[in-house]
């Protein structure tokens, strides 16, 4: 069973619905697909697709005696496709406990399916890092607004941290050292990964082997969604960047997704976008991720295509390629509407408008992180 963690940084970055369509995508391929809403603190995946009253499903399990997770597994009106809802209503299944994460892991290890799609949480604490580490190659969706690509490398780096805490013994040097280093927040929050490793490999060599070969296994993917224009995509080369010089590890690029009005109407009607408009931009360029998941099968349980850096090269490349195809085949749509009458002189004016609202909106974010940068660099030069 191939296991597909799906998590953002951030809410708001669609990472559920991307999660819905690309599970149909799957079962149209002939694969027998579970989509799990793991969105323990706000599930709402099963309004996506289209299933309006509350259903029984993860919350019911962790606090009643019925064992098996199976048994709340329900089938969909989608070809091959499953859904295990998360039950939100039921008070502080958010926080789960060891002993319950350790069950739903468990049995989510048993469930019987091609592929086993998992909808997070947005944000990055401990529960939501470890069912995304169920995988190597866990998928990150982020749009290129600077305080989503920003969440997004938080939450790739607490994974990181993560790994790191899973690979030290308890009461090892290196797990002590961890310890310290925690009791003071502010402290580890300036820790440079690749600098704390050759700590740990200098007190703790074995802890430090432990750490390498786990997280030679973590291989993570990125989705980079509601663009607007070709140059959006070139944004996920920063998260590149500082996930290699400053977390040890590289990105692949799964693909890019524009924004469309289309997702709200569909949304409303009750049916996720590759079923209301098969044929829309955004609806293939879901089609098109999901074909690549399906390749990456054939490579023999997902090895080949994430492992170098080469690969890593050609997936972003791949990716900036995508943007500008489905930029020029957005506008040729657009100019089809405008020509048949389907859309008016007026409806294209109030799109134009609503983009430059977006646009001065994301003006203001970045002079808000350039003051905080500044900022920051000043009090560092006094220090």
């Amino acid at each position: 069973m191939h296991i597909i963690p799906i998590a953002s940084g951030k809410g708001g970055v669609g990472k559920s619905l991307f999660a819905a369509n690309l599970a149909i995508a799957l079962g149209q391929a002939g694969k027998s697909v579970v989509l799990a809403d793991l969105d323990l603190g706000g599930s709402n995946l099963h309004l996506i697709l289209g299933i309006r009253k509350s259903l029984s499903g993860v919350g019911i399990f962790l606090n009643e005696s019925r064992p098996n997770l199976g048994d709340y597994i329900i089938p969909t009106q989608y070809e091959n496709l499953s859904f295990l809802p998360g039950d939100s209503e039921i008070p502080g299944i958010a926080n789960l406990t060891a002993a319950q994460k350790r069950k739903l892991i468990n049995q989510l290890g048993n469930l019987a399916a091609d592929y086993l799609i998992l909808d997070l949480g947005a944000g990055s604490n401990y529960n939501t890092i470890d069912f995304f580490l169920l995988s190597g190659a866990g998928t990150i969706v982020t749009t290129p607004t600077p305080t989503a690509l920003v969440n997004a490398y938080v939450f790739l780096k607490n994974s990181m941290f993560r790994i790191l805490n899973s690979s030290c013994k308890k009461g090892s040097p290196a797990d002590q050292y961890l310890r310290s280093l925690e009791k003071n927040s502010a402290s580890l929050q300036r820790v440079y990964m690749m600098e704390l490793l050759e700590k740990i490999k200098e007190i703790d060599p074995q802890s430090y082997q432990t750490h390498m070969q786990t997280a030679g296994r973590f291989h993570p993917r990125l989705i980079m969604n509601m663009l607007e224009d070709p140059k959006d995509s070139e944004r996920a080369g920063k998260l590149r960047r500082s996930c290699r010089e400053y977390l040890g590890f590289d990105l692949e690029h799964l693909g890019i997704m524009y924004r469309d009005d289309l997702q709200d109407t569909a949304l409303s009607s009750g049916l996720p976008i590759i079923i209301y408009k098969p044929k829309a931009v955004l609806s293939q360029a879901v089609y098109r991720i999901a074909d690549k998941l399906l390749q990456f099968e054939l490579e023999d349980d997902q090895q080949g295509l994430i492992n170098s850096q080469e690969t890593s090269d050609e997936s972003f490349e791949t990716a900036n390629l995508e943007a500008q195809i489905d930029f020029q085949t957005r506008i040729e749509y657009l100019e089809d509407l405008l020509h048949t009458g389907a859309l008016s002189t007026g409806d294209l004016l109030e799109t134009v408008k609503n983009q430059q609202l977006e646009i001065n909106q994301l003006k203001k974010e970045n002079m808000l992180y350039k003051s905080k940068l500044v900022k920051a660099a000043h009090q560092g030069y006094k220090l």
